[in-house]
């Protein structure tokens, strides 16, 4: 069903490194005899390069050391560092030893480990001599670092470890500084040096300009580098730096100060849109209007035109709206069925029913594979479900299976097409759209309830919370789609810091990535903690909007490595405890927690909710008395789990471990269910679901459960082998 990322790297990439280097001065280029020296003393290794490449992507026993702590893995690495044997994992170990000791600053220890490394471990011997030189500072042997690094720049003049002997070598001589930052726009050591130099003197616009230029744009010292141009430098800047702050400002949702950044840029549809749109988010209605106007006015035919057009249509009356909607249709064949929908929807609420069927059948007639053409064909399906007509219900929803089978709707309505098949004594039907809502869109929610009808063992709303699921996490870290040999190396070792240094020196332009970039980007901000950061990285890879963006995308979610990046496990240890202690299922709370705060520790919501699983603080206070605790913290997850599991069993036991109420409950209060119990029917529990009147906790259950079968089919091999066995279409 998943696949290995392995082999798939040249189809989501079909790019490299990319980078852009100018030539290094004369005076940092040693002369002909130096140079042939220098490979003489230490001769590149073709036999260790072909081994390297045979085995990179080989079983591991190294790799498999990478999650244990440092203490742990010395023990491991020293005995397979110390074999006679030469091998990949042998030089692996050698450098991971050699990393822990410089961190505890035993110098001479790694430099035994580091000698002549870089020979037979070839694809990190920049990275390996950078070792060795910081070996020797720590052994107080500053003469021989500066050898080591003027070696990397020699040797390695194009890595961008080289960035780090610059950064180096200019602590004492500024012209290294100068090198840096032309060579190596993007590395975080020319980011540093910059820094510096505007700590300094601040007076210098274009250094804050590279950064903004050479850095990813959710960095921290972005905004205040967007901020200081603003306000100090603003006559200096031309519209083309306009137009980069601007864009800067409303990634990071910070949409005034990008309208106002925007109003300097070049005119363009882009700009003009958003600064519509800024107007209609600041509820400044008729400048919003006035702004869609110029739009429509300045850009006709321009694609952000279509997307004023329609929120023009929302912000007008009807006779305007119907107007704007009918010029979408006409100019914007890839927006008509949006128009359409919404023309119909605004003449059946003025009492033009007439009319409103027609712009429906032209929608279902014209435009059938349509996602909106799909929401209308559901919501007609409701309607006769609603009414008990189950055979027209099936008859309206079965289409959208096969001719809108990309819509969001088309999980559902296949899933439902299976419970109106039952309900009608339809058995066979029945299991075979539930297969096909399986098969078709297996990290769907509506792929857990058709597992569950189908008898697979991942629990009902009633049995969910008791079960006690295998859990199979990867013994290594994932070969990501982007990025050289040696950032690769890097990341599978664990060299976290390393590998985020390369990955950012080697990117071609951070304020675009690509979508193996991307990814890459997201399993790095995993590595830091960076949790929100990362899933939204990864999950916005949808929004791709190129053939060949949609085809790369496509092809990282066939991969399991996609996947467990999206629904990563942080914390994993002390959910197990916590989860055991209260006798919850692990991956229920897992789903929680990840719904909540997206395993953040520290995130606040504007009430006050803390931490993972996002508790208020007099819940927690409730919580802390009941355990007889004094002292705690939110912020520290131990606390959060152990007060956040205490209270999702509470929960569950008002609820006689009816785990939809209880997640019902968590997020809408128990007042809030226990009036929807007395209102709707809950024999049928996906009824119940699809009445839940807050629209927010509806979505709120759907997503839990969601990504509780996520986890299951991702780390479960039981549920991962069930669903090989399934016949599975292009999802």
């Amino acid at each position: 069903m998943l696949k290995n990322l392995k082999g798939k790297s040249s189809l989501i990439m079909g790019i490299s490194s990319g980078l852009l280097l100018l030539a290094i001065p004369s005076i940092l280029i040693l002369n002909p005899e130096i140079r042939e020296r220098l490979e003489q003393q230490t001769p590149l290794n073709p036999t260790s390069q072909k081994s390297f490449e045979a085995e990179k992507n080989q079983p591991s026993i190294v790799m498999n050391l990478v999650s244990l702590s440092a203490e742990e893995q010395e023990t491991q690495l020293r005995k397979i560092a110390d074999s006679n044997q030469s091998s990949l994992d042998r030089s692996r170990a050698r450098y991971l030893l050699a990393s822990i000791l410089l961190k505890k600053f035993e110098g001479g220890p790694a430099l035994r480990l580091l000698q002549g490394l870089d020979k037979e471990y070839p694809v990190l011997a920049p990275q390996i001599l950078l070792k060795q030189g910081r070996a020797y500072e720590l052994s107080n042997e500053p003469t021989k670092s500066q050898e080591v690094w003027k070696k990397i720049i020699e040797r390695y003049p194009d890595s961008p470890v080289a960035a780090d002997a610059l950064y180096n070598l200019g602590k004492t001589d500024p012209q290294y500084w100068e090198q840096a930052i032309k060579q190596f726009p993007r590395h975080p050591r020319t980011h540093d040096i910059i820094l510096k130099r505007l700590k300094d003197n601040p007076n210098q616009p274009q250094l804050l300009l590279n950064l903004l230029r050479n850095s990813l744009p959710n960095e921290p010292f972005t905004n205040q580098a967007r901020d200081r141009l603003v306000q100090e430098f603003s006559q200096q800047l031309t519209p083309s730096d306009w137009e980069l702050i601007a864009d800067g400002y409303w990634d990071q949702n910070l949409y005034k100060k990008a309208a106002a950044a925007y109003q300097k840029a070049s005119p363009s549809p882009r700009q003009a849109y958003r600064m519509a749109r800024y107007f209609q988010i600041d509820n400044q209605i008729e400048e919003a209007k006035l702004g869609y106007k110029k739009l429509i006015k300045l850009y006709p035919d321009a694609l952000p035109t279509a997307l004023g057009l329609l929120r023009l249509a929302d912000l007008s009356r009807t006779q305007d709206a119907i107007i704007y909607l009918d010029l979408v249709a006409k100019q914007f064949p890839l927006k008509a069925p949006q128009a359409l929908l919404k023309k119909a929807d605004l003449l059946a609420r003025s009492g033009n029913a007439t009319a409103a069927n027609q712009a429906r059948q032209t929608l279902i007639n014209q435009y059938a594979t349509s996602d909106e053409a799909a929401e209308l064909r559901w919501k007609i399906a409701g309607q006769y479900a609603d009414n008990g007509d189950f055979v027209k219900a099936w008859s309206w929803a079965q289409p959208i299976t096969v001719n809108n089978g990309d819509s969001s709707i088309a999980p559902k309505a296949a899933f439902w097409v299976g419970k109106w098949a039952r309900k009608l004594g339809k058995e066979k039907e029945a299991k075979e759209a539930f297969t096909h809502t399986v098969g078709r869109y297996p990290s769907s929610y509506y792929a857990w309830r058709s597992a569950n009808l189908l008898g697979w063992p991942v629990g009902d709303f009633e049995t969910v919370r008791a079960l006690t699921p295998t859990i199979q996490k990867p013994t290594q870290r994932p070969i990501p789609p982007f990025g050289s040999d040696a950032f690769k190396e890097l990341y599978r070792l664990g060299e976290k810091q390393q590998a985020w240094e390369l990955f950012q020196a080697e990117i071609v332009d951070p304020t675009k990535l690509t979508v193996a970039e991307q990814f890459t980007y997201g399993l790095l901000l995993l590595d830091q903690n960076r949790n929100i950061e990362a899933i939204n990285q990864i999950w916005q890879l949808k929004e791709r909007e190129t053939p060949e963006e949609q085809s790369q995308w496509k092809a990282l979610r066939e991969t399991l490595e996609y996947w467990q990046a999206l629904f990563p496990f942080p914390y994993y240890d002390l959910i197990l405890k916590w989860s055991q202690e209260r006798q919850l299922n692990p991956l229920l709370v897992t789903a929680l927690i990840r719904q909540e705060s997206r395993f953040e520790k520290d995130i606040k919501s504007p009430v006050g909710a803390t931490g993972l699983m996002q508790l208020m603080p007099a819940t927690a206070k409730m919580v802390a008395d009941n355990l007889n605790i004094k002292e705690y913290s939110l912020t520290k997850p131990d606390n959060n789990i152990n007060f956040g599991t205490w209270y999702f069993d509470y929960t569950h036991k008002t609820y006689d471990n009816n785990s939809m109420f209880a997640v019902a409950s968590y997020n809408a209060g128990p007042g809030n269910v226990s009036k929807w119990i007395t209102k709707y029917n809950s024999s049928d529990h996906d009824e119940f679901v699809e009445n839940i009147p807050f629209k927010e906790t509806k979505g709120y259950v759907e997503s839990v459960f969601g990504n509780y079968w996520n986890y299951q089919r991702i780390y479960n091999p039981e549920i991962a082998q069930l669903l090989e066995q399934i016949p599975k279409s292009q999802e």
